[in-house]
């Protein structure tokens, strides 16, 4: 591996499509290591964008603006790092001899939930909940009366939760449906109907495929989430022995399948000794902000060693870790954030303000960082210090 100099002739580029909060993380990391980093975004000034050498705007959806992109400024890596991206186009970019990350396979799996269940059920043979597919009310219903009550519904198309609902009765039906079209990437269509599984807890397994290490993982990270959306997580997460080696085999298993390098955000249920394959994302996953505080690596310098083929060794640091978001209330510009002074007096804490140029409801705008001599301590130092910053709005 030889890296060359930012800005010249001879610069080792990587194209971000995406530029959130995770984005940001990545690129800061291959700010250190002298790589250019161009960051892509459907909205000016994203997170990424205010760190990144160059930016551009565009619709990632449109294959043909994506390929433009590529050709323009021919990248050493094209790192995808949000769902909500035509995949086609970096299937026929790979061909041209591009290198996506982890690979083209991975990214258009995963980006649709038909695509990588079957793989994981049917293909690769991994236990998950039962699930049905429909595109229209009518089959929907249908599917409802198989799987039975309680169930999950989501969108084929969509991430970070979104329109994701859990049918307990009968009367809840067609608000699920309608709930999941509305908020489906693009314009409504298909929906996966699940079986609600009655887990202890779920957690996040960071799986990382290596070059020359083989897989690597994390050690488990537990997590809450709010309307299906990451809001707390800590780690390690405490499992039995049996369970962690199931759920080992499992992500490398997908993983596998997949192919390519980097790190992988494998999300699995979990009761007692038994293990459910849930989702999985390829590339760091939010969940995974805790590795900022509780590992000697970050996931986000992991991802990047991972892709350049760099030597990887983790360990947790000495203390259990924590994350806790804050968030936004309504629709403004340009928010301010206050509390600071008072949040750090918290020892052994950190903070991390995503930028966001705009906010809405439920927004996140940063997350809390805090360790601590057990996991139970480490979640309430992080939940105390998001709790004494605010974000202040200004309205539109």
């Amino acid at each position: 591996m030889r890296l060359g100099t930012p800005l010249a002739y001879n610069a080792t580029k990587i194209l971000l499509l995406g530029s959130g909060e995770l984005g940001k993380e990545f690129t800061i990391e291959t700010q250190r290591l002298g790589i250019e980093v161009i960051a892509v975004d459907s909205y000016e000034n994203a997170p990424a964008q205010q760190v990144a050498h160059r930016s551009y705007v565009i619709d990632m959806k449109n294959g043909q603006q994506i390929k433009n992109l590529v050709y323009r400024e021919k990248p050493d890596f094209i790192v995808p790092e949000i769902e909500a991206i035509d995949t086609q186009a970096l299937i026929e970019l790979e061909k041209e001899g591009f290198n996506v990350v982890p690979c083209a396979k991975a990214v258009n799996y995963t980006m649709n939930r038909i695509g990588i269940r079957r793989l994981a059920a049917e293909e690769v043979g991994l236990p998950t909940s039962k699930y049905r597919f429909a595109s229209t009310l009518e089959d929907y219903k249908k599917a409802i009366s198989e799987i039975g009550l309680p169930a999950v519904v989501k969108p084929v198309m969509s991430s970070s939760g979104k329109g994701q609902s859990i049918v307990k009765d009968e009367s809840e039906i067609e608000k699920a449906w309608h709930y999941a079209q509305e908020n489906a990437r693009g314009k409504g269509g298909e929906v996966i109907i699940e079986e609600f599984i009655d887990f202890d807890y779920e957690i996040t397994l960071l799986t990382v495929r290596t070059k020359n290490q083989g897989t690597l993982f994390c050690p488990p990270i537990g997590h809450v989430q709010v309307d299906g959306d990451y809001w707390e997580s800590w780690q390690p997460h405490p499992m039995s022995e049996t369970a962690l080696e199931k759920a080992k085999d499992i992500a490398k298993k997908i993983t596998d399948a997949l192919g390519g390098y980097g790190i992988f955000g494998c999300e699995l249920f979990v009761k007692g000794d038994m293990v459910w394959f849930n989702e999985i994302s390829p590339r760091p996953h939010d969940t995974g902000m805790v590795t900022l505080i509780s590992q000697n690596m970050s996931e986000f310098e992991i991802h990047l060693r991972a892709i350049l083929g760099l030597p990887i060794h983790i360990k947790m640091t000495e203390k259990a870790g924590a994350s806790y978001c804050f968030h936004a209330k309504d629709f403004s510009v340009a928010p301010e954030y206050e509390g600071l002074e008072k949040a750090l007096t918290i020892p052994d804490t950190k903070v991390r303000i995503f930028g966001k140029p705009t906010t809405r409801p439920k927004r996140r705008m940063g997350v809390a960082l805090a360790a601590g001599e057990t996991v139970e301590e480490a979640r309430r130092k992080a939940k105390e210090v998001a709790a004494k910053i605010k974000v202040i709005e200004k309205k539109l």
